[in-house]
């Protein structure tokens, strides 16, 4: 079968490229150009009433949603987690649905307090100063995840958790542009251990070419320089 990937550079469509790529699966890409909000435009709607990027359309329909994606590929493709029937099923999905429910939300309103508290410099302010302490919590869990050595994250083949882990590490890094420099990789070295096995992949060197992503997108991130569209 063959994808159809609504994506735009840098963006959660990142994930799922990632994801694609480790699986060896055939996928198209159609550009979702934020500079001109094309992900409110009615096409677009019309598969994603919600208006965020990804989107991917399959034979049996769109699949919105970062992590639904993700699990939806896992399970179609019998790859990147436990099998439904494993004894770690249940364990991976708990840190992948924490990763998506509360890393990567918490992370959209670190970048985008407007659209939560308003237009008020000093409560966004606050805000973010609030989630960069329960985001800070959350990565300490997720490296001691990774220090404990679990197949299923930061093992030497990656699993699809692996991939959003370390593209939400790779944003937290570089966003928001405006604002101050309070995460550091270092502070989680079994994070940067996986961040460095992941950028090694054949996955991740077609990542870096379609969306100018730059030589260490993941230990050592430069915004990206994408052949078309843009990040942001």
């Amino acid at each position: 079968m063959t994808y159809r990937l609504h994506y735009a550079p840098d963006n959660a469509s990142l994930i799922i490229r990632l994801a694609l790529e480790e699986l060896g699966q055939p996928y198209e890409t159609l550009l979702v150009e934020r500079a001109r909000n094309a992900q409110q435009s009615a096409a677009y709607l019309a598969l994603n009433p919600n208006g965020l990027i990804p989107t991917l359309e399959t034979p049996h329909g769109a699949v919105f949603e970062t992590g639904a994606i993700l699990l939806w590929l896992c399970d179609t493709h019998a790859k990147l987690a436990p099998a439904p029937d494993s004894a770690a099923r249940g364990d991976f999905l708990k840190w992948l649905f924490f990763t998506s429910n509360t890393l990567h939300s918490e992370l959209r309103m670190l970048f985008y307090p407007a659209k939560y508290i308003g237009e008020a410099p000093a409560e966004q302010a606050a805000l973010r100063l609030g989630l960069q302490k329960s985001l800070a919590a959350h990565l300490q869990k997720l490296d001691r995840l990774a220090r404990e050595g679990h197949p299923w994250f930061a093992a030497p083949t990656p699993s699809a958790l692996d991939l959003y882990v370390v593209t939400l590490l790779r944003w937290l890094a570089l966003y928001p542009k405006d604002g101050a420099r309070w995460f550091s990789l270092s502070d989680t070295p079994h994070l940067y251990r996986l961040a460095s096995q992941v950028e090694c992949r054949a996955s991740v060197q077609a990542a870096i070419k379609a969306e100018g992503l730059g030589p260490t997108p993941f230990t050592q991130p430069t915004y990206a320089t994408p052949p078309e569209g843009s990040a942001t």
